[in-house]
């Protein structure tokens, strides 16, 4: 490979072999420091598309370090013998070296001269002839011919330096892709006498970009197609179940019977709607059905669920079914079928001729009654958890209520880092101050504890008796 840029200009001086090697033991000392983040980062067998993502970018760091190790180290020990050389099969001084090639093309003499490596990279008997310009191309694949014919033409004619790539299809059927770097070699005149290039292999390398590309790319539509689910959920959310915060209204056939409000709490650690629900129904012969549960599971799947579990309540309660037999139904009905997967629920039915509230529970926090600044947990019913055996019975409860009196439904981690017993005496000690509307009591228990981190959606429902 020719030293100088053009016929007029000096040959640059090569750098000090000790500064040489001292870049070389930085990037090896980098590519070690690379490679061991890499192994404390990486989970063996991980198939989370971020985790592919990230050992294909430490893939290419690691390549584009080899390739720099790897030119520095030809950089340091000069250019290996000419196939014109007396011994153009004398082996390389370092089989890092076989990577990078160089060329020179005299155009007034026709003759070529190629290094040892670029024989190499291209799969060509060291002892033939090197190929010319017009003969380069055969050993180009068809699509790339015309981009290479280009980028030698602007060289010549124009004096563009040429830095492109292209395939080549090497002997046994290899397909390589080639990286070139070159300029023209001007005369006295200023007309091209000759082009010289350096002629580098690049398939690993693009092999490496391209598996991070394909990662990445497998990243971004698993998180498009999150996004899209998450938005599909609320949609359907919003269309066919109870509103997530705010007031119920209920169409009142006469005096107000029952002050209602409600509030969703989402998990802090979920991008995805949950399986947590309340609803409350006005049943035709003038009772109100009040309930809350929960599904396993989130998003799309759990939402439609969600929707043909409430209906089946909502179809019970309408055609008569008593809390405790609208349970003993519902485990039926769930033990027949595979989805949807049920936790927790209760049930009640308030009749306000008498102001009765009847309400039956399975696996979930019983309601909790306020009255004049305290409040109590509701004694459980007999019963069975949900999921049993079919033919299970449910028992129901019964309290009498008063107007002023403040009932709270809820699911399971309302409270967060706390259950049972405990979960229960918090909310208990808010009854000072669970003294105002239905909305303001829901107000009061989301401040209380609605910004603290939860590891599970929750609903609250509260309903006050009006009259």
């Amino acid at each position: 490979m020719p030293s100088h840029l053009s016929a007029d200009r000096p040959a640059a001086q090569p750098p000090g072999r000790g500064s040489v090697d001292a870049l070389i033991s930085q990037t090896r000392r980098l590519k070690g420091d690379v490679d061991a983040v890499r192994r404390d980062c990486e989970e063996e067998g991980s198939d989370d598309p971020r985790e592919r993502w990230q050992r294909a970018l430490y893939d290419l760091a690691l390549h584009q370090l080899n390739d720099l190790d790897e030119h520095l180290a030809q950089l340091r020990d000069g250019p290996l013998p000419t196939a014109a050389a007396p011994e153009p099969s004398v082996p390389p001084q370092s089989s890092l070296l076989s990577r990078v090639g160089s060329a020179e093309w005299n155009l007034l003499t026709d003759e070529a001269s190629w290094s040892g490596e670029l024989y190499r990279i291209l799969g060509r008997d060291p002892a033939a002839p090197p190929l010319t310009l017009d003969e380069l191309p055969s050993l180009v694949v068809d699509e790339d011919r015309p981009k290479l014919t280009t980028m030698v033409t602007n060289c010549l004619v124009d004096a563009r330096p040429i830095d492109g790539e292209f395939r080549i299809a090497r002997r046994g059927g290899d397909v390589r892709t080639v990286h070139m770097m070159g300029e023209p070699v001007l005369d006295t005149d200023g007309s091209t006498a000759s082009m010289w290039a350096v002629l580098r292999d690049v398939s690993e390398l693009r092999r490496s970009q391209r598996v991070v590309s394909e990662t990445r790319d497998s990243l971004h539509h698993r998180q498009e197609a999150a996004r899209n689910e998450h938005r599909l959920a609320v949609e359907l959310q919003e269309a066919v179940l109870p509103p997530w915060r705010g007031s119920l209204r209920l169409p009142h056939r006469g005096p107000r019977i029952l002050d209602l409000a409600s509030h969703h709490l989402p998990a802090s650690t979920h991008t995805l709607i949950g399986g947590d629900w309340y609803d409350t129904l006005e049943l035709t012969d003038g009772e109100t059905l009040l309930s809350v549960g929960d599904l396993t599971g989130q998003g799309v799947g759990v939402t439609s669920n969600m929707t043909m579990l409430l209906g089946a309540v909502r179809g019970m309660a309408m055609a008569g079914a008593q809390p405790g037999q609208l349970m003993a139904w519902l485990n039926q009905l769930l033990d027949a079928t595979v989805q949807p997967a049920l936790g927790s629920a209760v049930c009640c039915r308030y009749r306000p001729a008498t102001r009765t509230l009847v309400w039956a529970q399975a696996g979930h926090p019983a309601p909790m009654l306020f009255r004049d600044g305290t409040g109590r947990v509701l004694n459980t019913p007999d019963g069975v958890l949900l999921g049993a055996t079919s033919g299970a019975v449910y028992g129901q409860a019964e309290e009498t209520l008063e107007v002023g009196d403040l009932l709270l439904l809820h699911t399971d981690g309302l409270v967060p880092g706390h259950t049972g017993s405990a979960a229960a005496n918090l909310l208990l000690g808010l009854a000072p101050r669970l003294t105002g509307t239905a909305e303001d009591c829901v107000r009061t228990v989301v401040q209380e504890l609605g910004d603290s981190e939860r590891e599970d959606n929750a609903c609250v429902l509260v309903a006050r008796v009006m009259s």
